[in-house]
């Protein structure tokens, strides 16, 4: 009985988290910033510092920035900005490669503001990288 409940929520849950189109009054008035110009850079740097093995890893940029804007959740605040999905094969403790995941990075002002998926990001990150990257026209399939 116990499951019944926690599954039925669980899908409430995620139906409530269901993307629904983004309208012109939530993105009204952002300021995304310019283009990013060193955003290779950037998120090769972000990822140097949590990498397992950053000199081997395998770090694929998906796409060219483009405006996103990403609406607050019951797990996420609201973000935007110049988005790239980054999908990223990192080696293991054991010396061996991971497998890719797709990570979404949002950058403003030549900064980092958010990232889903990330080796910092535990939990639906990953769910939400997916769908951006979907978006970003890089869907992630393995």
């Amino acid at each position: 009985m116990r499951l019944a409940v926690l599954s039925i929520l669980t899908l409430a849950l995620l139906a409530a988290c269901a993307p629904a189109p983004v309208t012109k009054a939530e993105t009204e008035g952002l300021d995304y910033g310019p283009r990013p110009v060193r955003w290779k850079e950037e998120i090769t740097s972000y990822l140097a510092v949590r990498l397992t093995d950053p000199k081997s890893a395998i770090i694929e940029f998906r796409n060219e920035p483009q405006q996103m804007y990403q609406r607050a959740v019951a797990f996420r605040p609201m973000h935007f900005g110049w988005a790239v999905c980054v999908w990223v094969n990192d080696k293991n403790s054991s010396g061996a490669y991971s497998g890719f995941y797709p990570m979404t990075v949002f950058i403003r002002h030549e900064k980092i503001v958010q990232v889903n998926s990330g080796p910092d990001d535990f939990g639906i990150g990953a769910q939400y990288a997916r769908s951006q990257c979907e978006q970003l026209g890089a869907p992630f399939k393995q």
